[in-house]
């Protein structure tokens, strides 16, 4: 086991031979209704893909198990079996084996659970641990991605307050960018550990704040960050206010890559996400310390942090759907 279970680490990697090396990840699959049946299986699929692409390794084969509530129709299992199946095809992923089946007290949105696994050679794998004093950090999409574009189909007359028709066309959009594989395929092109990027975390449990305490409790070093620099777009913004007026940067935020790269690579980073059409920021750097987040507020003053705030998405996602 080069890399087990562990905080701020999206996936383990096993050594299965000279040379190579397996990385796995698991995660929930989910339904969740405001989206339908198609959206969520795609949006499940590259959730999970995303944390084993964090891993620097390819996402090759995954296991499924489905955990279905009673009142699940055949007709519904099969539109969220073929929307998946042709997910994890548009992923280059195989499904290898699984399991399915109906049992009471299963509802939405949790249904299930994916395994997925890649195997690649040791030299290209990478974990949150690897990211070294010097490093630069660069986000992508900015902010509140994932709950941004949930928001736009769960509460589309709240965010219609505050943005005009175009700007809920964006939120709605941003589904699509509630995924990193894309984000670490254009990283990764530049080259890995000393010849590039040192590390990578997918930002989702409590934002992109709470993503860059997990990394820099992850690899034994401070972060020092500069809010300011962080994208937040307006969509962002009006999804966050319509769910209660919930704080975007701490926020669910799947979508939101966070690059730790050499500092002689990372125009050539900043250069491989733009040439993939991925909207990117640099917003600090790594220092020598003990796993703290310095993080520079727009006030000029600074605030320590060393521990993720509970994610305020969840209990307001609640309180829309009760």
């Amino acid at each position: 086991m080069l890399a087990g279970p562990r905080q701020g680490h999206d996936c383990a990697i096993v050594k299965v031979g000279a040379g190579r090396v397996m990385a796995i990840t698991t995660d929930p699959l989910s339904v969740i209704p405001a989206l339908g049946l198609e959206r969520s299986a795609t949006l499940a699929c590259h959730l999970i893909a995303s944390d084993l692409w964090t891993s620097g390794i390819p996402a090759q084969f995954a296991s499924i198990d489905l955990n279905l509530p009673p009142h699940m129709s055949d007709a519904d299992l099969e539109r969220y079996w073929t929307a998946l199946s042709a997910a994890w095809e548009a992923l280059g992923v195989a499904v290898v084996t699984g399991h399915t089946g109906r049992y009471p007290g299963c509802d939405y949105s949790i249904v299930g659970a994916g395994t997925l696994v890649g195997v690649g050679d040791e030299g290209r794998y990478l974990t949150p641990a690897m990211a070294a004093p010097g490093d630069r950090l660069i986000v992508t999409k900015g902010c509140a991605i994932e709950a941004t574009a949930i928001a736009a189909y769960l509460v589309p007359d709240r965010m219609a307050t505050h943005l005009d028709e175009q700007g809920m066309a964006k939120a709605r959009a941003m589904l699509d960018d509630v995924s990193v594989v894309r984000d670490c395929r254009a990283a990764l092109r530049v080259g890995v550990r000393d010849r590039g990027v040192g590390a990578l975390h997918d930002a989702t449990e409590g934002g992109v704040l709470g993503g860059l305490v997990e990394l820099a409790q992850a690899c034994g070093h401070d972060l020092r960050v500069d809010r300011a620099r962080i994208p937040i777009s307006p969509e962002a913004k009006a999804a966050c206010e319509a769910l209660g007026g919930i704080d975007p940067y701490w926020t669910l935020s799947e979508g939101t890559l966070i690059v730790a790269v050499r500092p002689a690579q990372r125009d050539a980073v900043l250069a491989a996400l733009a040439e993939d059409g991925v909207a990117a920021a640099e917003v600090g750097e790594v220092m020598p310390g003990k796993g703290t987040l310095w993080l520079t507020l727009p006030d000029g003053s600074i605030v320590k942090l060393t521990q993720p705030e509970p994610d305020p998405y969840w209990p307001a996602y609640a309180a829309c759907v009760a």
